[in-house]
């Protein structure tokens, strides 16, 4: 069954007023997040992929040994990659859930340090890639940062949060000011509803 590009979970200007304007999200969801599911469709089409999950072609096509991946694992990472990022922001469930809290003070010392741990793993990704905030299969909390599309699936994480740091996820809006752009992500754009469901 072939993918298909999933609606946004809200209206392309309803996170306007929070910092990511209706036309970054026209850009970003309709043609880039739409072009990964095209193009990931075509690549796995007679493959042995073609009737897997998406979970199970990135872990699948994953090669730990190389930075440059192969075309199915690219579309189809980057495909998985923005259905989780669209679901981790809205322009509701800006309160962090206490279980949350509870877990980000346990692992980080404070709710403070986790956020400038994760604003500066995006800041610090050189050029494209994503900042995230996983569970590992111990339990505990980490920040990391990928290149590219790989994302936490291919180390074995959970990704409770992730900030996609293309330019094309924050040009429009902020130039080339990731930093600001990380920044305004944490402070009004994350759904803490959503990354504590993931927990």
């Amino acid at each position: 069954m072939a993918f298909e590009l999933p609606d946004l979970p809200y209206a392309h200007d309803a996170l306007a007023d929070l910092g990511m304007s209706a036309e970054t999200l026209e850009f970003h969801h309709d043609l880039h997040h739409n072009a990964y599911v095209t193009n990931g469709n075509a690549a796995i089409a007679g493959t042995e992929w073609e009737s897997k999950s998406m979970e199970d072609i990135i872990t699948g096509t994953y090669n730990a040994t190389s930075v440059a991946q192969n075309g199915i694992f690219n579309n189809i990472s980057q495909l998985w990659n923005h259905n989780q990022f669209w679901e981790m922001m809205g322009p509701n469930g800006n309160a962090m859930p206490g279980e949350l809290e509870k877990a980000l003070v346990e692992n980080f010392g404070s709710v403070d340090d986790f956020k400038s741990q994760f604003a500066a793993a995006g800041a610090g990704q050189f050029g494209s890639g994503w900042c995230w905030l996983v569970k590992n299969a111990d339990g505990s909390l980490a920040v990391t940062k990928t290149e590219n599309g790989v994302n936490p699936l291919c180390f074995n994480q959970t990704a409770l949060l992730g900030c996609d740091v293309w330019e094309h996820s924050y040009y429009i809006d902020f130039r080339n000011k990731r930093p600001v752009y990380l920044t305004n992500f944490l402070e009004k754009l994350v759904n803490w509803e959503n990354v504590a469901s993931r927990m």
